[in-house]
């Protein structure tokens, strides 16, 4: 990064942390017995919706919010420091089939829909990555490959963003009233949201130990962006093909996964861990507040009803086959 990029974005990564620790700082005023029903994360993210809907986001601070996953990256390798890989080693198997499953079947029923609904190819395979793999960024990656045109990877782009969001209030509400183990959600979260920071969001507005659970899970996932790039780069002769992959694949897993390899062996001290733990869910809690200053509501009028309801079905695909891998196939075998 260039220290002229750094000075542009830092006063809005302020802006992002004065939200973070405002957000934190209310929910306690909420605490009863120790613990706040209205978890920082919702109020955050609520919070930068108001204000980019308010028009209150001021020009100062528009390259800092834009850049916001840089600090949601940091928060994700911190909090490696809380994550048992034992989980992933018990489950290893489980969770590779939950993503596989979920990919094709998701994947392959939003193609589908969107090719039934008159959608051309390149959109619909766009729905389909952005919604099983990893949201906009696999839009993004994968719509020069396809030579889409820049409406079809915007419309791609603001369906796959305005169902995730609304996925990111909607499966905490419905998990609590579930009773879901925080286990079991992090695995559907983890392969049911579609973008990482969605998916982290979701998780730790459940609860911290199936935030730890969606990160890895999701971590996971996106490893798939690469395999996926390369086959578009084959399938379209593009010449792209290793750069792409390269640029599609999440780097920070090694750093995620570092950290929570030296959690699992205790290499470090307990409160060395515990401090990591605590910043990172401070970025993410930056982060988060991110998400609702870059979530555009004006993008319901501009996507168009046709995008909106196939990214709509394919929402729905993913999270019902992943719902019931998870709670008919990884419940049984955890009690087994």
């Amino acid at each position: 990064m260039q220290w002229r990029e750094l000075r542009e974005r830092v006063p809005g990564w302020v802006l992002l942390g004065i939200l973070a620790f405002g957000g934190t700082l209310l929910s306690s005023l909420f605490a009863v017995g120790g613990r706040s029903p209205v978890e920082p994360a919702l109020l955050v993210i609520l919070g930068g919706m108001a204000m980019r809907a308010a028009g209150m986001l001021p020009e100062w601070g528009r390259a800092g919010v834009k850049s916001f996953e840089k600090l949601l990256v940091v928060g994700i390798v911190l909090i490696g420091a809380g994550f048992d890989l034992r989980i992933v080693y018990r489950e290893g198997v489980g969770i590779l089939l939950l993503i596989l499953v979920t990919m094709m079947v998701g994947g392959g029923a939003t193609w589908f829909c969107a090719r039934r609904a008159a959608l051309s190819s390149r959109l619909g395979i766009l729905l389909a990555v952005g919604t099983t793999i990893c949201g906009g960024t696999a839009i993004a990656i994968c719509a020069p490959l396809l030579r889409a045109e820049e409406e079809e990877t915007s419309y791609a782009i603001g369906t796959v963003a305005i169902w995730g969001v609304l996925a990111l209030f909607t499966y905490p509400l419905l998990g609590s009233l579930l009773g879901v183990e925080d286990q079991l959600f992090g695995y559907f979260v983890g392969t049911a949201v579609h973008s990482t920071p969605q998916v982290v969001a979701a998780g730790y507005m459940y609860s911290d130990a199936a935030g730890e659970v969606a990160t890895g899970v999701k971590l996971i996932r996106n490893c798939f962006i690469a395999p996926l790039v390369l086959f578009l780069a084959f399938r379209t002769s593009s010449h792209a093909t290793f750069r792409e992959a390269a640029r599609g694949f999440p780097w920070f897993l090694f750093g995620y996964f570092l950290f929570a390899g030296c959690r699992t062996a205790e290499l470090f001290p307990e409160p060395f861990f515990r401090e990591s733990v605590a910043l990172g869910k401070f970025f993410i809690l930056c982060g988060m507040a991110g998400i609702g200053l870059n979530t555009d509501l004006a993008l319901v009028r501009r996507v168009g009803m046709t995008p909106l309801f196939v990214g709509l079905f394919g929402t729905l695909t993913v999270a019902v086959t992943s719902g019931a891998f998870v709670f008919f196939f990884l419940s049984f075998s955890d009690k087994a």
